[in-house]
């Protein structure tokens, strides 16, 4: 089982190798297969691993008689890395319930995504570079989650992020697209610099950097520890970098100037995801800092606002699905803070889904209408994009919860687990979900209903996307219709499956069964209800105002009133970022750039060299070889000690 897993680990690799290696020689008819097909066949490798792991569970419990949950915790391999002294690392692997879901989910989404590529990229001068790239990104992401210690998760956190730099920047002939893959890679480098301080700290504090030796030590520490507090909080840096949360959460938009299937990929599986499982997998030292839980689902929450309002006034097909990813994955992190780790990534999954789904089909509209984003552009493309339009009615009802879609049985979970913490918290938490219906609703009407506003010709001349393109987002859009099912509560007659299969992966951690109380039946039902009725409003209030009114031109941000002006251009978080940091790092090397540079600083260079070379021009003359100059410089010697005694007397 363990080496079906490292195969699936390697093929992606070894598909970037050949494309990387070959791609100025390799026809691109052949990197259709290689990049779509490394990938196909790390997934179906993955889903044998999976039954594997199921059967060796199911026969456990058979031996057992425990039928309450699968009893076999991990399978790992190891092999020393290097060692110095006292420190000694391994580079090794992890088979757990939760790096098996997330084995899952990068292969299997990303799959569809690289099929799905196989159409939208046709024709580009750098297709075969491009599924190059998009091998080694899917690669780095499954040595992240199948990483078994911090340092080897970090190798693959700073693979992502030198992959998502590539992709970003992919058509690097456009300087704006340069600047916002450098943009990406500068603000996940603060992250990253937390997260590689936290490891520094947890060795020191551990004298290991493996889970499986780090996660027992901590368990001995009392709750609220300095030690653990400092941990959790500098790993959290790095999440808040990596899954672009407030305040690091800026260059995510910008990340949508790289092709559309990066952005499924980026949004959905991979790099995004990442923060959330990294939380989920260190829940023992989570759960043991409960200051930084409160931290933890402050920020998840603020972000999942601010995103959540930001997104209702974009003007950007692709932006509008960035900044509901910034705010889907602030529930994410608010169910994590919440002890909700389940929850948390019941929805990473199902957001996996949906939201690939909406990029994809995103993607089908822009590459129809020849690379037009602006949705103030759009409009009555149901009619021609049937297929297309269908799919995206399906990502929109299952991002805004509506059931029995699978974004319902995600949120609700959350939305539970927040009621039962706090009743503010469920406030604000619904309120960013019903900013979701609020953004994706009026997405779907501008773009697929109303009236086309552009020119008729060019309108007469859109067709459905090839079937290469439509298949994989039909695919998808079945996956967030059904996607649910993996954790139907016990309320609605479900079993909680994916809870069960999580329960092995989380058992080890404090408090986390019981450290809030369900409420009730009644109670549930009432909030199902409320949440429902809401979206459902939501749902018309939005109809009413862009399709029914015509209202489907979206005004300019200088023309409406103050708030609405200030969200739509997000906060003016950017412009507080250049004022505070770039304009000043610019105005020094400005500064810099006026001095002298040959005179004083080549001078000085220059000089120290000149010193070195006439140094030794002169001294080589002492080297002469003649027995009678080495007679001279010997009395000449002597006779400098003499005067020297004689001189000190």
């Amino acid at each position: 089982m363990f080496w079906l897993a490292l195969l699936a680990l390697l093929f992606p690799l070894t598909g970037f190798l050949i494309l990387g290696i070959g791609f100025r020689k390799i026809p691109s008819r052949i990197a259709s297969w290689i990049g779509p097909g490394t990938i196909g066949i790390s997934f179906l490798l993955a889903i044998v691993v999976f039954s594997c792991w199921q059967s060796a569970a199911g026969s456990v419990q058979e031996s057992t008689g425990n039928h309450s949950s699968q009893v076999i915790a991990s399978a790992s391999k190891q092999a020393t890395w290097f060692s110095s002294g006292d420190l000694s690392v391994t580079f090794g692997f992890l088979i757990d319930p939760l790096s098996l879901l997330m084995l899952l989910i990068v292969t299997g989404i990303g799959f569809i995504i690289h099929v799905y590529s196989v159409g939208y990229m046709r024709g580009d001068p750098g297709y075969n570079r491009f599924f190059a790239y998009m091998n080694l990104f899917v690669f780095f992401m499954l040595v992240l989650v199948l990483a078994d210690n911090y340092l080897v998760m970090f190798i693959g956190w700073e693979g992502v992020g030198l992959c998502s730099y590539l992709l970003i920047g992919f058509w690097f002939r456009n300087q704006k697209f340069n600047n916002a893959a450098k943009k990406a890679f500068i603000m996940n480098r603060i992250g990253d610099l937390g997260f590689l301080l936290g490891i520094f700290l947890i060795y020191t504090t551990f004298g290991s950097l493996c889970f499986s030796g780090v996660f027992p030590k901590a368990r001995l520490f009392p709750s609220g520890d300095g030690t653990i507090i400092a941990i959790t909080l500098l790993l959290f840096i790095g999440a808040i970098g990596k899954s672009a949360q407030i305040p690091l959460h800026t260059w995510l938009p910008d990340a949508m100037a790289g092709p559309t299937p990066v952005s499924a990929l980026i949004h959905a599986a991979t790099m995004v995801a990442a923060g959330v499982y990294m939380v989920a997998r260190s829940g023992v030292l989570y759960m043991l800092a409960p200051q930084v839980m409160t931290v933890v689902a402050t920020t998840g929450l603020i972000t999942a606002l601010v995103a959540g309002s930001v997104a209702i006034y974009q003007p950007d097909i692709k932006k509008v699905l960035a900044w509901s990813t910034i705010s889907q994955l602030g529930l994410m992190f608010l169910g994590l803070g919440l002890g909700a780790f389940t929850g948390a990534m019941f929805h990473l999954t199902t957001h996996a889904f949906f939201k690939a789904l909406l990029f994809l089909a995103a993607g089908s509209v822009i590459h129809v209408l020849g690379g037009e984003q602006d949705i103030r552009k759009m409009g009555g493309l149901k009619e021609k994009l049937p297929k297309t339009w269908f799919a995206f009615l399906i990502g929109t009802i299952a991002i805004a919860g509506i059931p029995p879609f699978s974004g319902f049985f995600s949120k609700d979970e959350i939305l539970l687990h927040a009621f039962s913490s706090n009743l503010y918290w469920w406030l604000f938490a619904f309120t960013a979900s019903l900013m979701t219906a609020i953004y994706m609703f009026r997405l779907l009407y501008l773009v697929f209903y109303s009236r086309y506003r552009e020119a008729e010709d060019h309108f007469r001349h859109v067709h459905e996307s090839p079937r290469i393109m439509t298949i994989p987002v039909l695919i998808l859009a079945f996956l967030s219709a059904a996607g649910g099912v993996l954790n139907v509560p016990a309320l609605l007659g479900g079993k909680a499956l994916l809870g069960r299969f999580l329960e092995p992966a989380f058992a080890g951690i404090p408090a986390h069964a019981g450290q809030t109380v369900p409420p009730d039946a009644i109670t549930e039902w009432l909030l199902i209800i409320v949440t429902v009725t809401a979206l459902l409003i939501s749902f018309f209030f939005v109809y009413r105002h862009f399709v029914s009114e015509g209202k489907g031109i979206v005004p300019d941000s200088v023309k409406r009133p103050f708030f609405p002006a200030l969200i739509s251009a997000k906060y003016y978080i950017d412009e507080l970022y250049r004022k505070a940091f770039v304009d000043p790092i610019l105005t020094f090397s400005g500064w810099l750039d006026r001095i002298p540079e040959k005179k004083w600083i080549d001078g000085a260079v220059n000089g120290i060299g000149k010193l070195a070379v006439w140094s030794g021009a002169t001294l080589r003359y002492i080297q002469t070889g003649h027995v009678g100059f080495y007679l001279f410089m010997m009395i000449f010697g002597i006779l400098v000690i003499l005067v020297f005694n004689i001189l000190i007397r």
